[in-house]
């Protein structure tokens, strides 16, 4: 049997269920991995479009960059990225499941099993040249506090872009701390602000917005 968008729509908004708890909403991506990649196409996802847009319009003609593409999944930003002529990309995500699909792409180069929050990642410092993150920043997923690990392993003079759907911006209590807290790294100068763009059809046809920042 076909699923019907409204399948579809349920299994997307489940792993976001308000107040979900991290460890549910990755055991919920170990089930969905085999349906996920159908999932977001049929709910037109164009985040990770947007994302691999923003960052290479940064870097220009650097297409040997050293990328980290964070919250990987199954690889949509590093697939957008290889589109657009770089192909250094490394992938990091907690799902050993989503990762398994993004091997098989032959996108990136390393896979890290991870998840980005206050801990220290097992990257040494400036080993990046950007790191992208999209499709974080949701419910029962990554905080605020994972910027400055974000920042952390990217090289002086490198970028980090972060794509989110304007939607959670304003309605998920956790990420009314998000651009405050842009604005405290910025005043501690660790990074600066390059562009803040609201994007249409970022993902459902909500809006999203796409930051980039470059580290100093």
């Amino acid at each position: 049997m076909t699923d019907t968008p409204e399948d579809v729509h349920h299994r997307l908004w489940h792993v976001l269920t308000p107040g979900i708890p991290r460890e549910q909403s990755q055991e919920l991506y170990r089930t969905w991995a085999p349906l996920y990649e159908q999932d977001m196409k049929t709910s037109q996802y164009n985040g990770p479009r947007q994302v691999a847009q923003t960052l290479v319009k940064a870097l220009g003609s650097r297409s040997d960059a050293h990328i980290l593409d964070v919250a990987a999944g199954t690889g949509f930003v590093g697939e957008e990225l290889q589109k657009l002529g770089f192909s250094n990309l490394d992938a990091l995500d907690a799902s050993q499941e989503m990762l398994d699909i993004a091997q098989t792409k032959h996108v990136y180069n390393n896979f890290i099993l991870d998840f980005l929050g206050t801990n220290r990642l097992n990257i040494e410092d400036d080993t990046y040249d950007a790191t992208t993150c999209c499709g974080a920043f949701c419910e029962g997923h990554v905080k605020c506090d994972c910027l400055e690990e974000l920042i952390r392993v990217v090289k002086p003079g490198g970028f980090v872009c972060v794509g989110i759907r304007k939607f959670f911006l304003e309605t998920v209590e956790e990420y009314h701390k998000l651009e405050p807290l842009m604005a405290d790294l910025q005043r501690r100068g660790l990074w600066e602000p390059v562009s803040r763009h609201v994007t249409q059809d970022y993902c459902e046809g909500y809006d999203g917005v796409v930051f980039l920042f470059k580290v100093k």
